[in-house]
């Protein structure tokens, strides 16, 4: 099984806990540190050739617009559950935009729903 890659990016520099749950779930998380950190999701996704993309930020857009802007990725923001980010997986999006939620659950679910829509499981 591919071991797929998911960057990290949220305003408030946190995405720790999502990122220990693409761990669980047998992804390799990249968070990126600092404040701010969804503006650079587009560059870094490129930069390490990831799979997925999770921004986070108030709104859930900012990063997964200017990822989408800069790369052409296939986005879906202003997401607040975690049904509706496995909703964009199936429908093809890489780059997922949410509101604040750090939480585990949220990555083990997105890897689980990824593989599945790639036949990775």
């Amino acid at each position: 099984m591919k071991q797929i890659v998911v960057v990290i990016g949220d305003r408030l520099g946190k995405g720790q806990k999502v990122g220990a749950g693409v761990d669980a779930a047998g992804g390799k998380a990249i968070v990126i540190p600092g404040v701010a950190a969804d503006m650079k999701l587009g560059d870094m996704m490129n930069a390490e050739q990831a799979d997925l993309g999770i921004s986070f930020c108030g709104s859930g857009g900012a990063g997964a617009i200017t990822a989408q802007n800069k790369y052409g990725y296939k986005v879906r923001h202003g997401m607040r559950s975690i049904e509706e980010g496995e909703t964009a997986i199936a429908d093809g999006c890489t780059v997922l935009g949410f509101g604040f939620m750090d939480k585990e659950e949220l990555g083990e679910r997105l890897v689980k729903a990824f593989n599945k829509k790639y036949g990775n499981a």
